[in-house]
């Protein structure tokens, strides 16, 4: 496949506010539906943590023309697959299926988005699901680890700050009419973006969007902004103790760029040069390979819709976690006082720029695509310009995104593994 561009995309509007995208592909018989809907845990309260994930998760239990049974006996009758599920400031939706059954996958899926009925048999069921996953959770070194570095780095007040997943106090809280309500008050087609690529015409497509979704006139919660985020001044450290494990996880960070900052691609080169690239870049060669102090050590910043964070990961030994914590700072340090070394900056350079073809060349990858083209407010052809916006980036410019962003004196940490009886900072 081409990389796509404003010819190649076939953008329309519904009267109801529903923003259509399509891509026709037809070396593959199949279509895959990919969207989302500007409802999520932005719009829940932090009592009512992991409300929107639940909400969503329970769409597909039944609605008012079908069984959680019938949903799922139709849809794999054909072969086909279908989701939905929670995020930060959307719900996300997908499908896949033959081309020509799209029409009936798309049913399905506007029924499930518009007449949910949240079975109370099956809401338990959906409760005792989620309630598993965290007990899980709670004895997981990198998830917990993760869990508390977003408690540091963000203000309480911050939907960033809590796990999207909930709580087991707030999931156990939260009843079948809180599920309704929060369905009631804030799922609608305002805000709604659907893309379809595969083996699909445009104009067909955009008919059975507007066959299952062009009366809807659901509601939309109307968003206050995000809080502000300010820089980290000093360090924030927590140790989550989890007994009887032989690991500690580390995760060490800041909360970074949105994906609108003027300074975002340059944060995703120092990042890849950073943690990244080869055997995860400079943490990989040093804090891995030539200390053998994590048995893995990588970087990954996140750039959203809003300032999620830029971390580093490592899985350690705990005996060699302050020593980590010291080799993965060094590292940062040498970030912000240096411009990278010539071959480094080429070789990332290709290496984000060569990874854009791969990524298109599956019909899911370049839904996901022009989906982020249209959520982040791109122009059309961004995926055509992608690799002269990342050859374009100096090593000045790395480097000044480091120091924007970064610094190895100030910063939250937390690690999770065996309780220890020392001092691990």
């Amino acid at each position: 496949m081409s990389i796509p561009g404003p010819q190649e995309i076939e953008r329309h509007e519904l009267d109801n506010g529903i923003v259509v995208l399509v891509r026709e592909n037809r070396s593959s018989p199949a279509a895959v539906v990919s969207g989302y809907l500007a409802v999520g845990a932005y719009d829940e309260s932090p009592q009512q943590a992991g409300l929107a994930a639940f909400t969503a998760s329970t769409l597909t239990r039944g609605t008012i023309h079908r069984t959680f049974d019938q949903i799922y006996e139709q849809v794999e009758s054909i072969g086909a697959s279908m989701g939905v599920s929670g995020g930060t400031h959307n719900t996300v939706f997908g499908a896949k299926s033959l081309g020509e059954d799209l029409g009936l996958v798309l049913d399905v899926l506007g029924d499930v988005l518009r007449h949910p009925t949240f079975p109370a048999q099956e809401v338990e069921k959906r409760r005792g699901e989620i309630l598993t996953r965290l007990e899980e959770r709670a004895h997981d070194t990198q998830e917990m680890a993760d869990l508390a570095f977003y408690k540091l780095a963000y203000p309480a007040d911050h939907p960033y700050s809590r796990s999207q997943r909930g709580y087991p106090e707030t999931i156990s809280a939260l009843t079948r009419d809180d599920l309704a309500a929060f369905y009631r008050d804030g799922y609608g087609p305002r805000g709604m973006v659907i893309a379809l690529v595969g083996a699909v015409s445009a104009k067909r497509a955009v008919e059975q969007v507007e066959a299952a979704f062009g009366d809807w006139n659901g509601a939309t919660r109307a968003r206050e902004p995000l809080p502000a985020v300010p820089r980290i001044q000093k360090v924030r450290q927590e140790y989550v103790p989890i007994p009887g494990k032989t690991q500690a996880d580390i995760v060490l960070g800041y909360p970074g760029p949105s994906r609108a900052d003027p300074t975002f691609y340059d944060a995703v080169l120092a990042n890849t040069i950073l943690g990244i690239f080869g055997m995860m870049g400079r943490l990989g060669e040093t804090v891995r390979e030539a200390q053998g102090l994590a048995y893995y050590s990588y970087s990954q910043v996140k750039g959203g819709l809003g300032p999620d964070a830029w971390a580093v990961i490592a899985g350690v030994h705990p005996q060699n976690v302050a020593r980590a914590i010291d080799s993965i700072r060094a590292e940062i340090r040498r970030m912000c006082q240096e411009p990278p070394q010539p071959d480094e900056l080429s070789d990332s350079q290709a290496y984000l720029t060569g990874s854009l073809p791969l990524l298109l060349e599956t019909n899911e990858g370049v839904a996901q695509s022009i989906l982020n083209i249209e959520r982040h407010g791109l122009d059309y052809d961004y995926l055509q310009r992608y690799s002269r916006i990342i050859q374009e980036i100096t090593a000045e410019r790395v480097q000044a995104a480091a120091q924007r962003w970064l610094d190895p004196d100030a910063y939250a940490v937390a690690v999770a593994g065996p309780p220890m009886d020392e001092e691990w900072s």
